[in-house]
């Protein structure tokens, strides 16, 4: 049990480490990242809650079930937390002063939240095991964490640039939703035309989710400049 559950928790600490190194010219404070991850962890429990209910307005029709399932339920729900939970943790800290910051706490909120649902999975008597641990480990707690590079690069855009700013603080929300869909929406509906897309998406996701992170990392102010 003990191999099980570090199996489970290994690719949350890798990715956790890859965002702190990546976070090179001013690193946050580890009370505030810890803040992150526990609010994160701390969310799954109403995230659960909510999902439980509006499971029960679940439509019958498999196409209508999927894309409730996949928008709503999953993807509405979860991405919704992770927001209210980044917005009231640092947009008026003093922490939060460069872009790529959005990006590290966004993405140590997302990966709080996919540990809990991580060990849930994989401890799952019908669903777990190694197996899952190992697929979820490759896809699906990274996804999480591109998620999360999603909301903290718009999240960041939105504190940092004033043009357009309510416009940029909904895409917060708005484009790891449609991300976090999409990507639940090809497992869930289980069609094989569709199911091709599924490896071209997640690319998708990976290159993205470097070059948003890329960008706002060059643009750090904490960047030494060339004399």
């Amino acid at each position: 049990m003990s191999t099980l559950l570090q199996v489970a928790l290994a690719p949350v600490v890798i990715i956790i480490v890859y965002i702190y190194i990546r976070d090179k010219y001013e690193k946050e404070p580890i009370k505030l990242l810890f803040l992150g991850l526990l609010f994160g962890l701390i969310i799954s429990f109403p995230i659960m809650g909510v999902e439980m209910i509006l499971s029960m307005f679940t439509p019958s029709e498999h196409f209508n079930k999927s894309v409730y399932t996949a928008f709503v339920i999953a993807a509405g729900t979860e991405e919704l937390f992770k927001f209210i939970v980044l917005y009231f943790l640092i947009w008026r800290n003093k922490n939060f002063n460069e872009k790529f910051d959005g990006i590290v706490y966004a993405v140590f909120i997302s990966l709080g939240f996919s540990a809990i649902e991580n060990i849930l999975y994989v401890f799952n008597p019908y669903l777990g095991g190694y197996e899952t641990a190992f697929a979820r480990a490759i896809f699906a707690v990274p996804g999480h964490g591109l998620f999360g590079v999603a909301m903290g690069y718009y999240f960041a855009l939105a504190k940092f640039e004033i043009y357009k700013k309510v416009n940029k603080i909904f895409k917060a929300f708005f484009i790891p939703w449609i991300l976090h869909g999409v990507y639940d929406f090809i497992l869930i509906i289980q069609i094989p035309a569709l199911t091709i897309f599924f490896l071209p998406f997640v690319l998708y996701l990976w290159i993205q989710g470097m070059r948003k992170m890329k960008k706002h990392i060059q643009s750090s102010p904490f960047k030494p400049r060339n004399r």
